[in-house]
């Protein structure tokens, strides 16, 4: 089967601000992602996990807590989904905290070919060791992927490109939270937006006008997605626990479809998933790795359909 999926764990939460997001990868499985993958007909690769780490307290880098793990794992990372590449297939990266992203984008660019990144966060992820006294690396992920001014070298050299993207290479969808520092950088760079209030409205043209112009310009589109730009009153997987904003669960999977649809889409890469959060009878994750399976189903059927009709 053409294309098929590479499955790639990345069990940290190094970047986080607690534990959790690291047990995600195999609750993910044990909630029968692969297995409802391959029941769609999809071609599903399993290639296992890279080594791990749980969260803890640093307190020799206080602004940049467990950098040295962080880069570790996005490094492994890189690695499998650059082999996944070479190879013709399309990673499915199972964060993790979002500063997985960096390894999933680097693996991308280790390809030489052109790479956008459509990132659905309800965060941007611009804040860095210098504009933000936290230390929680995961909302500092892209800011690192641009090289911005105040991100740490560790991470901003970690690929073969440095930095690994441009500002014209990012698109944020279903963003709704920015620091001032952040928004600064948004409007310097002139950065595409798609807000979570615009793809509320309407989940379907948000996707549409994201690839009408902007995704095509690139020989591979990777997405990113961040669970917690779902309202966590409507399912609460993330671990950010923000509720009454955000996207619903379905307004989510009809814009994910499109996306997954493009024919030069590469990789999704999800984030920031903490099995801990929902139903204690695993009801939560279930829902979600349903309509994850759902959508990528429909997404071929919306490919394999343009195809023909393009022939």
């Amino acid at each position: 089967m053409p294309h098929p999926l590479a499955v790639i764990g990345a069990p940290s939460s190094a970047g986080a601000y607690a534990p959790g997001q690291e047990k995600a990868p195999q609750a993910l499985r044990a909630a029968g992602l692969i297995e409802k993958l391959r029941g769609h007909g999809l071609g599903v690769e399993d290639r296992g996990d890279v080594a791990g780490f749980r969260w803890r307290a640093d307190a020799e880098t206080p602004r940049a807590m467990n950098l040295d793990a962080v880069a570790r794992v996005a490094r492994a990372t890189a690695v499998h989904v650059a082999a996944a590449l070479s190879k013709g297939a399309r990673p499915l990266v199972l964060g993790g905290d979002c500063t997985v992203e960096i390894g999933t984008v680097a693996g991308a660019r280790a390809t030489g070919e052109s790479v956008g990144l459509v990132y659905v966060d309800f965060d941007t992820d611009l804040n860095t060791p210098e504009s933000t006294t936290d230390g929680a690396l995961d909302w500092m992920g892209v800011a690192h992927l641009l090289g911005i001014e105040g991100a740490t070298p560790e991470l901003v050299n970690l690929g073969s490109h440095a930095p690994l993207l441009g500002p014209d290479q990012v698109l944020f969808f279903g963003n709704g939270n920015s620091t001032l520092a952040e928004r600064r950088v948004i409007e310097a760079n002139r950065m595409v937006q798609v807000p979570a209030t615009e793809v509320a409205a309407d989940p379907a043209a948000a996707a549409r006008f994201v690839l009408a112009d902007w995704a095509q310009r690139f020989d591979r589109l990777l997405i990113h997605l961040d669970v917690d730009v779902l309202d966590f009153l409507d399912l609460p997987l993330a671990e950010n626990t923000r509720r009454n904003v955000g996207l619903k669960l379905d307004q989510l999977m009809i814009a994910l479809t499109l996306l997954l649809a493009a024919p030069n889409f590469a990789a999704l890469t999800i984030c920031e998933v903490n099995p801990d959060h929902g139903a204690t009878d695993g009801s939560t994750l279930a829902t979600f790795v349903d309509a994850l399976a759902d959508s990528f189903a429909e997404a071929r059927r919306i490919r394999t359909a343009a195809l023909r009709a393009a022939t």
